[in-house]
C-alpha cells in the first residue's frame, strides 16, 4: 500500500485538510494517508521544516511526503517535487525541505508545470487542493515525477539558526516548543557530546542553570526543569509534569548555552 503523508498550516478547525486528503482519495483510494501535523503556526516554514525533518525517516520506503505551508501561494514561487533515494517529496519551493535534502541523497528536482494533472479551476489561494494533492496521489500511484514538469538544478535554501562554538562555549536557540512546553533546541546529541566531552558544564537559558543531562524526565522532581538529549536527538529542556515554556517564560528563538566551568 502506498502512503501519503501531510503537514500543512491548516489548523482544524476548517475543511482544508479535509478536502485535501478527498481529492487524493478520489484519485488514489487505496492510498494511506498519514497526518503528522495540520497545526503548523500560520506561515510557519522553519517549524513545518523542522517537523518534517524530524519525521520523514520513520515512514516506508516510496513514501510521497506532502507540505503545504506556502506563505506565497499564488505568487510565482515554483513548485517542486523531489525525489531521494527513498522518498518524494511535494511542497512549495520556499526552503521548507532544504533541512531534509541536506542530508538525503537526491535524486531529481522536478518543478511542477504540467498543468493537465490539475484541479480546475485552479484557486489562486489553495495550491494545496488544486495542485499539490492531485500531483501527490498521482505520485503514489506511480506515476513518474518527470510527468509533471521539467528538471531543475537547485531548491531553495532556508535561513536556519547556526549551532556556534567557541573553546568555553557552544551556544544555539529554541527552535521547536512541543504541545507538552518541552523546549527543543538546535544543538544534535554528538555535538554536545563532542564539546562536553564529560567534563563539567553548565547549561543556561534565560536566568536558569542546569548543570547535568537527564535521560528521562522523571529523574528530576516534578515541576522542577532538567535537561536531556529529546527523542528526535536534539538537547531539550523541559519540566517533568509540567511546561518548561510556561515555568521559564520561554519563546522560541532564545538563546541556550553550554558553557565549560
Amino acid at each position: 500500500m502506498s502512503v501519503i503523508s501531510l503537514i500543512t498550516d491548516f489548523g482544524l478547525s476548517d475543511n482544508f485538510a479535509g478536502v485535501m486528503k478527498a481529492v487524493i482519495l478520489q484519485i488514489n483510494p487505496q492510498v494511506k494517508i498519514v497526518d503528522i501535523c495540520h497545526q503548523v503556526k500560520p506561515q510557519d516554514v522553519r517549524q513545518a521544516a523542522f517537523l518534517l525533518s524530524s519525521s520523514f525517516r520513520f515512514f516506508p520506503p516510496k513514501t510521497v511526503h506532502l507540505v503545504v505551508v506556502d506563505p506565497g501561494v499564488g505568487s510565482r514561487r515554483r513548485k517542486i517535487i523531489v525525489r531521494t533515494k527513498d522518498y518524494y517529496f511535494v511542497a512549495p519551493d520556499n526552503g521548507v525541505l532544504a533541512p531534509v535534502l541536506r542530508d538525503e541523497p537526491l535524486k531529481e528536482i522536478i518543478e511542477i508545470t504540467n498543468e493537465r494533472y490539475f484541479l480546475k479551476p485552479v484557486s489562486c489561494t489553495f495550491h494545496g487542493r488544486d495542485i499539490f494533492a492531485p500531483i501527490s496521489a498521482y505520485l503514489s500511484k506511480g506515476e513518474s515525477p518527470v510527468k509533471f514538469g521539467r528538471a531543475v538544478k537547485s531548491f531553495r535554501p532556508l535561513d536556519l539558526p547556526a549551532v556556534k562554538i567557541n573553546r568555553r562555549e557552544l551556544s544555539g536557540e529554541i527552535i521547536h516548543i512541543d504541545g507538552f512546553g518541552n523546549l527543543i533546541s538546535n544543538i544534535d546529541k554528538s555535538t554536545l557530546e563532542s564539546f562536553i566531552k564529560n567534563k563539567r558544564f553548565s547549561i543556561r537559558l534565560k536566568n536558569n542553570t542546569l548543570r547535568r543531562i537527564s535521560r528521562s524526565y522523571v529523574e528530576e522532581t516534578a515541576g522542577k526543569p532538567l535537561a536531556l538529549i529529546g527523542s528526535f536527538g536534539c538537547l531539550e529542556i523541559a519540566v517533568n509534569a509540567g511546561s518548561a515554556r510556561d515555568y521559564l517564560k520561554a519563546s522560541k528563538g532564545d538563546k541556550i548555552r553550554v558553557i565549560m566551568e
